[in-house]
């Protein structure tokens, strides 16, 4: 009888060293998953900002071209549309539409779109604050301004805050959150703010950069 109890006892032990060395080794596994998922995501953000300086470089230089450019193929219709992309693309409609689409999710006791209405909100708010701040700091002539010196320092007038677009960078923020939820979703709904963009350079309130 001893030496069966014994022999249970020692199976049951090499039972528990089992478990112990399978958990450490799932443990280590999450671990270098982690690793590796953060690597990528680290990866994946240098490559974006640097593409993003790149992009803005090759914006400055062509800023002059692009603006020679929309100002030989603009029309009359052209110009009532696109002017009224750009008004109604300014933060109280995209305002607006969070709290409307956020009213609606809460309403709807939809956790997750609750999260992600939120997130666009605050996105859009942070984007378009730290446009606003850099736009005074920054007093770039707007191209419908005509002057020599085109960066004038802390400028209030809104005659000189052409840098960066305020308009596009709140819509880009706002609609840019989706691109964490959904590619598809994200990429349905960036053509939004690209024409906003487009808007505001056609009205000559902002350059390509």
């Amino acid at each position: 009888m001893k030496e069966e109890r014994a022999g249970e006892e020692n199976g049951e032990f090499a039972d528990c060293r089992l478990q112990t060395t399978d958990s450490k080794i799932l443990l280590v596994e999450l671990q270098t998953g982690n690793d590796v998922r953060r690597t990528n995501w680290q990866r994946w953000w240098f490559i974006f900002l640097f593409a993003a300086a790149v992009l803005l470089a090759i914006a400055f230089y062509v800023d002059h071209a692009a603006q020679q450019w929309i100002a030989s193929h603009s029309n009359q219709s052209a110009r009532i549309f696109m002017r009224n992309i750009s008004r109604f693309g300014d933060w109280p409609e995209h305002l607006g539409l969070g709290l409307f689409l956020l009213a609606i999710a809460w309403w709807r006791g939809n956790k997750k779109w609750t999260r992600i209405f939120m997130s666009m909100l605050i996105a859009f708010v942070l984007a378009g604050s730290i446009a606003r701040v850099t736009k005074i700091a920054t007093g770039r002539a707007r191209p419908s301004v005509k002057t020599e010196i085109v960066w004038n320092g802390p400028q209030f007038s809104s005659r000189f805050n052409a840098f960066p677009s305020g308009h596009t960078a709140a819509s880009t923020a706002f609609f840019g959150i989706l691109f964490f939820v959904s590619l598809r979703l994200g990429l349905l709904c960036l053509p939004i703010p690209a024409l906003i963009a487009f808007s505001r350079m056609y009205v000559a309130a902002q350059y390509l950069s």
